[in-house]
């Protein structure tokens, strides 16, 4: 067993020796809120938003961003659990920042192995073979993070399936000083623009 499965088990066991409970929590957040955000390593939804167990809904990928897939679980929350209020959160020194579509089909189309980055730039230690395939994703990589919070907010508000009475927030989190920063021009894009129970025309 690796150190890394052993680690997780005992952290489980752990944990379910005081579930107690939390085993009565209802499925729907109590908070109504869903956090779309990156699933950087140094981000702790939790903590840098105050969540408990059953507090939100809560959606991560490279990024943050408002694919196709963050999408299908936005309108699951809201239409089944009822969620009304979404924070699309970015943060500084996303490593999306450091790439483009170019530059990740290149990597992989020579190798499939973990890169290295320099700081600066991103290689492969080997030229093993990789795939071509790469090339024909759009890896919604960030070239100006205002920009791509306003980005995601304006698709998921203008989407069919998104009602208007629900709320959509803008923010980037700041990893220097643990700050929310919120994108004013991204909020303004997700105001709700019907009273809760209301359709859009």
């Amino acid at each position: 067993m690796s150190q890394a499965k052993r680690e997780i088990l005992d952290a489980n066991e752990s944990y379910a020796a005081t579930f107690g409970a939390k085993v009565k929590l209802p499925t729907p957040p109590s908070r109504k809120i869903f956090l779309l955000t990156c699933m950087d390593a140094r981000l702790d939804p939790a903590k840098f938003a105050g969540l408990a167990e059953g507090d939100a809904h809560v959606f991560r990928n490279a990024g943050g961003r408002a694919t196709d897939d963050a999408i299908r679980s936005l309108v699951i929350s809201h239409k089944l659990l009822g969620t009304n209020e979404w924070f699309v959160i970015h943060h500084t020194e996303c490593g999306m920042q450091s790439i483009d579509d170019k530059i990740m089909g290149t990597l992989l189309e020579s190798s499939l192995a973990t890169a290295d980055f320099d700081g600066k730039n991103w290689s492969n230690a080997k030229n093993e073979g990789g795939s071509s395939e790469g090339h024909f994703i759009k890896w919604l990589t960030i070239s100006e993070p205002n920009a791509a919070v306003v980005e995601d907010v304006r698709r998921i508000r203008n989407h069919a399936l998104v009602p208007s009475n629900v709320t959509i927030y803008g923010f980037i989190l700041d990893l220097k000083t643990g700050k929310l920063i919120e994108v004013e021009e991204a909020s303004e894009i997700g105001k709700a623009t019907t009273a809760c129970g209301q359709r859009r025309s």
